[in-house]
């Protein structure tokens, strides 16, 4: 299958990614890996090592692939090159702002935290309804909440368990996070099980 996939152009699996061919995606991902770590190298995140670099470089080039337009886009590669760039940019300036584990990333738990092939989603609205009047008491106790949240979520949760979280609100499924992080697929998808009935203890 990687035979066929060479001689194809990437603007064409990324179609024929579109129509269904689910298996394109990890050898994009593959394919691309080099380019990720070379960009690696040539950056540095405070408290992180390479490593943290090259995460951050894989959730770019999965949105690249998640993202790319044929028909409005360069070629892919260029695509890539940016989201790749973008999202190690961005972990470097976020890094030396200190800020970790903002609160936009649980506010997208209001969304779709859905990893590809996963029928579950990871969602707060349920527990945390908007009040219709959305009045500034009540979007102020929603952000405490939050933010509370939040806080749970950092102490209970293991390092590698927020790795995990992190990759699957991207929309990755379990089987692509085991590859951007290294790690087998079977520990990855328990550590998802683990901190959703952990994240659903602190709701």
């Amino acid at each position: 299958m990687e035979r066929e996939y060479s001689r194809v152009s990437d603007e064409e699996l990324i179609d024929r990614l579109r129509g269904g061919e689910s298996p394109i995606t990890d050898y994009i991902m593959d394919k691309y890996k080099n380019l990720v770590r070379s960009k690696a190298k040539s950056m540095y995140i405070l408290g992180g090592d390479n490593e943290d670099l090259i995460q951050e470089g894989m959730i770019g080039l999965f949105k690249a692939i998640r993202d790319y337009d044929c028909g409005r886009d360069a070629s892919f590669y260029t695509f890539a090159d940016l989201c790749i760039s973008r999202q190690m940019y961005t972990a470097v300036q976020a890094s030396h702002r200190q800020k970790h584990w903002p609160l936009n990333t649980y506010v997208s738990l209001y969304g779709n935290g859905r990893g590809q092939g996963d029928n579950e989603e990871l969602e707060l609205a349920e527990a945390l309804p908007p009040d219709q009047d959305q009045n500034p008491e009540t979007l102020f106790i929603d952000r405490e909440r939050v933010e509370y949240l939040e806080g749970q979520i950092d102490k209970e949760l293991s390092s590698f368990e927020k790795q995990v979280l992190d990759l699957y609100l991207t929309g990755m499924s379990y089987s692509q996070i085991a590859r951007v992080l290294g790690r087998e697929e079977k520990s990855t998808d328990n550590a998802l099980q683990r901190l959703k009935g952990k994240i659903k203890k602190m709701l």
